[in-house]
C-alpha cells in the first residue's frame, strides 16, 4: 500500500525522508518529524495523490567510525593496526549487522514509507552521484584546496562541520597579560582565556573609536616570550567592553583573529599539532599538551612580571558531538566549496517563493544567514566515508576525476595516489532529494518526483542542511529540491526544558510505544505541534493520548453493537433525520473543514484539537447519547428514526475514522476494518478516500441544538451541586419562551438530563419545595420539586458554608481593589487578574444564594 510507480495518473507527491544516522536509535527529535511527515503522506494518499516517502539511512562518517573503533578497542586494535581497507571491511560488516535499527524502530511507530525504495548515502548509486558533485564543482571552480581556519577534534584527528560541534559553558579564568613596547614602554594589556595560544599572535587589536588607544595605533608591541614584533591594529570588530578593550590577535587558532588577520594582511601561525600538543613554533613550549603549556606560559609571563591578574571567568567553549573533546580553531589545508555563487541562487529561489518556509518567520533569518555564508570545509580525516576523487602525481598536479585515473592529467605520469581524506557526511546528504530518485541517471522517477513536496525538518537544521540542498538543488539540476520546508520545533519537557541527561528528563519513545500504544505517542505529540513552536511532551500527556484512543474504541464499539448490518453509506434524506442528527452532521462538516484548513498549513496541534473536540466533546458526550432513543433495546422492534439513527451513526464514525487516520493511524485502521467489514490488503483505510463535504454548516440547526444542550447541562449541573443519585430520576417543569422549539426535543432531554418526567408551562409552578435551574442566559426556568430527593437540612448547611466563604472572598478582593496603593503600584496584569477572581468569585454567592433560595422553601423529609 506504501509503494508507488512513477506511472501512476494521479498527481504526485513526494518526500525524502531526511535520513537518519546508521547508527542512531530511535529518539523523541526522530519520533516527531517522522509522525509529521507520515501525517502529510498519509492524507495525500487518501486526498487522490500518488504519494511516496522515500526512506533511507545516511553514512554518519565520524559516528560510524568511532562506534566501530572503540568496539575495535576492546579487542586491544586500533584501525591503524588493521589498515585502511580492512578497516572499511570492519565497518560494513558492523553495518550489515548492526546498522539500520532505528529504521525497525521508524515502522513500529507507524511510518507507511516506500520501503521498496530505501537508500543509503554510501551505496553504490549515490557514491556515483557524490564523485559526479565534486569533480562538476572542482571543474567549475566551486571546489579547492587551501588553507583556512576550520574546527580540528583531537580526539577524532579531523576537521568538523559546524553543526558537529556543540557550545557548553564552563568556568575558567580570564588572564590579564601585559604585551610591553618595543622600546620597553608599558604597552598593552590583553584579556585572554587561552593564554597558550598567545605564542601564535601576530597583532594586537583596539576599536578605533576607544579612546584609550588611539596613540597606540600603529605602534609596535614586543611579544612576551616569543620576542615577536606585532602590531597595534585599529579595527571595528573589537568589543570595547570586553577585558581591557583590547585584545590579541591569533589568526590560526581564533576565528574572529582569523578575519582580522585577512582584513589587515597580518601572517598567521599555527602552534599546535594535530593532538593539541604545542609544535616548533610554539618554541620551548613545543611539545606540551595544550592545557599543560596554558600553565606554564602564564608561570612564565609571571616570572616576568607580565602576568597583571586572574580572575574567574564563564564563557562557551566548543566541544565534540562525538566525543565531547574541547574543539581547536586551527589553520588547516583542506577542501572547500567556494558558496558564494551557490548560496546568492538559492537565495534567489526563496526569495522569489520557489520554496517557501512554514511558518514563514523563518525566512528572513535563513536569508540572512545565507548572505553571510563563509566557504565551507568538506574534507574529513576519516576512513569511513567518500573517498575525494582526487590523485596526485609526484609533480604534485591533482587531476579530479570521475573515474579512478590511470595517469596524471597533467603531465601524463602513471604514479599516481589517491587523496587520504573523505568528505563531510553532509556532502552528500546535500544531494538526498535527487540522488534517491536515481541522480546521475536520468531516471523516470527523477522526471515524475523531482522537485520534491515538502521536506520536514527542525528548524535548528535549516543553516546547516537546508540551505546545502537547496544550493546544490538549484546549481546541479537547475530547480529547487522541495517546494515547502516545514519547520517543526524541538521536543522539550512538559516545564519547556531541553531534554537532557543531565536533567533526567529525557524521554524515550520506545518505551513510550510499549507502555501506551504507538498511537498514544503520536497523538501527545500532534497536540502540541504547531508551525515553527518547540513541542513539549510528558508521560501524563501520552497516556492522556491513550485514554483518547480507548474512547475512541469504546464509542466505536457501542455504535457497532447496534449497527447491525448498516454500513457506511449515503445518508437519509434531510426530511428522515431529527435534529440531532443534522446537528452532528453540522458539527462534522465544521470539523472537516477546519482539519482540512489546519493540516494544509501544517498545524498539526490545531487539527488535533478539532478532532478531538469532535470525538470526545461532540460524538461521544452528545450524539452517540442522543442517538439512543430512537435505537431498540435488545430484542424489541425499531423505534421510529432507527434506520436514519443507524446510517448517521455509521457515516459520521466512517469520517472521523478517515479525519484521525493520518494522526493514529493503528486503531482507526482497526476500527474503520470492523466497521466497514473492510478485509485488509488494498481494501484499507490507509488508502481510502479522504472525506469531502456533507453538506453545509447548519447555523440554525447548531443554535437549536446548543439551546438543548443549555437545559442539560444546566440540570446535570443541579445533580451534581445536590449530590443527587445519578441513577435517580428526576420531574422537571420548564418554563420558556423557547417552548416550541424544546418541547418537540422532550424525550430527548428527559433521557440526556435523566429525567422521570418533563413538563412544560407558561409560569413558575405554586407552592413551595422546588428549586430553579436557570438557562439560556435567564430566558429560560427548569423548576425540580426538592420533596425527597435532597436533605435540605444537610444542603442548607453546606450551602451556607459556602456562601460564606464566597462573600468573604468577595469582601476580601473588593479591600484590596478599594486599596489606591495596590491598583497604582501592582502591574496591570496584577490588578486586573485580581478584578477577574472578584468577579468569579461574586458569580458563585449569586449562584449559592439562588441555591438558598430554593431549597429554604423546600419541605424537609
Amino acid at each position: 500500500m506504501f509503494h508507488a510507480e512513477v506511472d501512476d495518473p494521479r498527481p504526485p507527491y513526494v518526500i525524502a525522508m531526511p535520513p537518519p544516522n546508521v547508527t542512531g536509535s530511535l529518539h523523541v527529535g526522530h519520533a516527531l518529524v517522522t509522525c509529521v511527515q507520515d501525517a502529510i503522506i498519509r492524507r495525500a494518499r487518501m486526498t487522490g495523490h500518488n504519494a511516496v516517502w522515500i526512506p533511507g539511512q545516511d553514512h554518519a562518517g565520524i559516528a560510524t567510525q568511532i562506534v566501530v573503533e572503540k568496539q575495535l578497542a576492546t579487542e586491544g586494535l586500533t584501525r591503524h593496526d588493521l589498515g585502511r581497507d580492512a578497516f572499511l571491511a570492519r565497518v560494513w560488516q558492523w553495518r550489515e549487522e548492526y546498522g539500520g535499527v532505528i529504521l525497525r524502530q521508524l515502522r513500529r511507530l507507524g511510518a507507511s514509507a516506500d520501503w521498496e525504495r530505501e537508500a543509503f548515502t554510501f551505496d553504490e548509486p549515490r557514491s556515483r552521484a557524490v564523485r559526479e558533485v565534486f569533480v562538476a564543482l572542482y571543474e567549475q571552480g566551486l571546489i579547492y584546496r587551501g588553507t583556512r581556519l576550520i574546527s580540528w577534534c583531537p580526539r577524532c584527528r579531523t576537521a568538523l562541520s559546524d553543526i558537529e560541534v556543540e557550545h557548553t559553558e564552563v568556568t575558567g579564568e580570564l588572564a590579564y597579560l601585559r604585551y610591553p613596547t618595543v622600546d620597553g614602554g608599558d604597552g598593552v594589556v590583553v584579556a585572554t582565556t587561552r593564554v597558550e595560544t598567545m605564542l601564535g599572535d601576530t597583532a594586537v587589536a583596539v576599536h578605533p573609536a576607544d579612546e584609550r588607544y588611539r596613540e597606540l595605533i600603529g605602534a609596535t608591541l614586543l611579544l612576551p616570550l616569543m620576542d615577536r614584533e606585532i602590531p597595534v591594529v585599529a579595527d571595528d570588530s573589537v568589543d570595547p567592553e570586553f577585558g581591557t578593550g583590547a585584545v590579541k590577535v591569533t589568526p590560526a587558532h581564533d576565528p574572529n583573529d582569523y578575519a582580522i588577520a585577512e582584513r589587515h594582511g597580518l601572517p598567521m601561525i599555527d602552534v599546535m599539532t594535530d593532538d593539541a600538543t604545542m609544535n616548533d613554533a610554539a618554541g620551548r613550549f613545543a611539545g606540551l599538551d595544550r592545557l599543560a603549556a596554558r600553565d606554564q606560559v602564564k608561570a612564565a609571563l609571571d616570572e616576568l612580571g607580565l602576568l597583571v591578574k586572574t580572575e574567574p571567568h564563564t564563557y562557551s567553549v566548543g566541544v565534540c558531538s562525538r566525543c565531547e573533546t574541547v574543539v581547536e580553531p586551527r589553520l588547516s589545508e583542506q577542501w572547500f566549496v567556494a558558496v558564494r555563487t551557490l548560496s546568492e541562487e538559492a537565495a534567489a529561489v526563496v526569495e522569489s517563493g520557489a520554496t517557501r518556509f512554514v511558518p514563514a518567520r523563518f525566512t528572513g533569518p535563513f536569508l540572512r544567514w545565507l548572505r553571510e555564508l563563509h566557504d565551507w570545509c568538506i574534507s574529513r580525516q576519516l576512513w569511513w566515508g567518500h573517498r575525494i576523487p582526487v590523485w596526485y602525481c609526484p609533480d604534485g598536479h591533482m587531476t579530479a576525476a570521475r573515474e579512478d585515473p590511470t595517469v596524471c592529467s597533467t603531465c601524463g605520469s602513471g604514479e599516481l595516489r589517491q587523496d587520504e581524506d573523505v568528505l563531510d557526511t553532509w556532502f552528500s546528504s546535500q544531494l538526498w532529494p535527487f540522488t534517491i530518485l536515481g541522480w546521475p541517471e536520468q531516471t523516470p522517477e527523477l522526471a515524475a518526483w523531482y522537485p520534491t513536496s515538502v521536506l520536514v525538518t527542525g528548524y535548528d537544521i535549516n543553516t546547516f542542511w537546508v540551505s546545502r540542498m537547496l544550493m546544490m538543488g538549484v546549481h546541479i539540476l537547475g530547480d529547487v529540491p522541495f517546494r515547502v520546508v516545514h519547520n517543526h520545533g524541538l521536543v522539550r519537557d512538559q516545564y519547556g526544558k531541553k531534554m537532557s541527561k543531565s536533567f533526567g528528563n529525557v524521554i524515550d519513545p520506545l518505551d513510550f510505544i510499549e507502555a501506551y500504544g504507538a498511537d498514544a505517542l503520536r497523538f501527545a505529540l500532534f497536540q502540541h505541534c504547531a508551525p515553527g513552536l518547540d513541542v513539549p511532551l510528558a508521560a501524563e500527556w501520552v497516556e492522556g493520548g491513550k485514554r483518547f484512543a480507548n474512547k475512541l474504541w469504546n464509542v466505536a464499539r457501542l455504535v457497532g453493537m447496534n449497527l447491525g448490518d448498516t454500513r457506511p453509506g449515503p445518508l437519509p434524506d434531510v426530511a428522515d433525520l431529527a435534529l440531532e442528527d443534522r446537528w452532528i452532521l453540522s458539527r462534522l462538516e465544521a470539523c472537516r473543514a477546519e482539519v482540512d484548513a489546519a493540516m494544509d498549513e501544517f498545524d498539526w496541534a490545531r487539527a488535533a484539537r478539532a478532532l478531538y473536540a469532535f470525538a470526545w466533546d461532540e460524538l461521544a458526550d452528545w450524539y452517540v447519547e442522543a442517538a439512543k432513543v430512537r435505537l431498540p433495546r435488545p430484542g424489541a422492534d425499531d423505534p421510529p428514526g432507527a434506520d436514519a439513527a443507524r446510517q448517521v451513526l455509521a457515516t459520521v464514525l466512517d469520517d472521523l475514522l478517515r479525519l484521525l487516520h493520518p494522526l493514529i493511524p493503528f486503531v482507526t485502521e482497526t476500527l474503520w476494518r470492523a466497521l466497514t467489514g473492510a478485509g485488509g490488503g488494498r481494501d484499507s483505510l490507509a488508502v481510502a478516500s479522504w472525506p469531502v463535504s456533507r453538506g453545509p454548516v447548519d447555523a440554525e440547526v447548531e443554535a437549536q441544538f446548543a439551546l438543548l444542550q443549555d437545559v442539560v447541562t444546566e440540570l446535570r449541573r443541579f445533580r451534581s451541586e445536590h449530590r443527587v443519585d445519578p441513577k435517580r430520576r428526576i420531574d422537571v417543569t420548564l418554563v420558556t419562551r423557547y417552548r416550541d422549539q424544546l418541547e418537540p426535543l422532550a424525550p430527548l432531554v428527559a433521557l440526556l438530563a435523566g429525567l422521570g418526567s418533563l413538563v412544560f408551562a407558561d409560569e413558575a409552578p405554586s407552592g413551595d419545595g422546588a428549586s430553579k435551574v436557570v438557562f439560556a442566559g435567564g430566558e429560560g426556568e427548569a423548576f425540580v420539586p426538592l420533596a425527597g430527593l435532597v436533605d435540605v437540612d444537610e444542603e442548607l448547611a453546606r450551602l451556607r458554608k459556602e456562601l460564606e466563604r464566597a462573600e468573604g472572598e468577595v469582601t476580601r478582593l473588593d479591600g484590596k481593589l478599594a486599596d489606591d496603593g495596590f491598583v497604582s503600584r501592582a502591574p496591570a496584569a496584577v490588578v486586573e487578574r485580581e478584578r477577574a477572581k472578584r468577579a468569579e468569585w461574586s458569580t458563585v454567592a449569586t449562584t449559592l444564594r439562588e441555591q438558598l433560595e430554593g431549597l429554604t422553601a423546600a419541605p424537609r423529609g
